[in-house]
């Protein structure tokens, strides 16, 4: 079965909302469902993954057509945005998230 036919299947008889990894870690195929406007349609949800391939965030980057990929490609290439985010790491109170867990929770006693 090609790609294609791989995705028309799953638009036909995937479930709303449903979200199935790709071959490409951190790239998920997202169907939305039809909202009385428009059909259910197929997006790319972007999102970075876990060690074991999970999503790390509930809801990533959603693009919905080639035009919207170029637009957030011309924004996040912008030069002034790493400088942007430097200052923002630097301003931001230190909070542990993002940071590598070594072992369960701990639970004091």
């Amino acid at each position: 079965m090609s790609l294609e036919e791989k995705l028309r299947d799953f638009l036909k008889n995937g479930k709303d909302w449903e979200r199935r990894a790709t071959t490409v870690p951190g790239v998920f195929i997202l169907r939305i469902p039809s909202d009385g406007k428009r059909p259910s349609s197929l997006a790319v949800e972007v999102n970075p993954v876990d060690d074991s391939g999970r999503p790390t965030k509930k809801r990533g980057l959603i693009l919905r057509s080639s035009e919207e990929l170029r637009e957030f490609r011309e924004l996040i290439n912008n030069e002034k945005l790493p400088e942007l985010m430097v200052k923002i790491d630097i301003v931001n109170p230190k909070s542990g998230v993002g940071k590598k867990k070594t072992g369960g929770e701990v639970i004091e006693v």
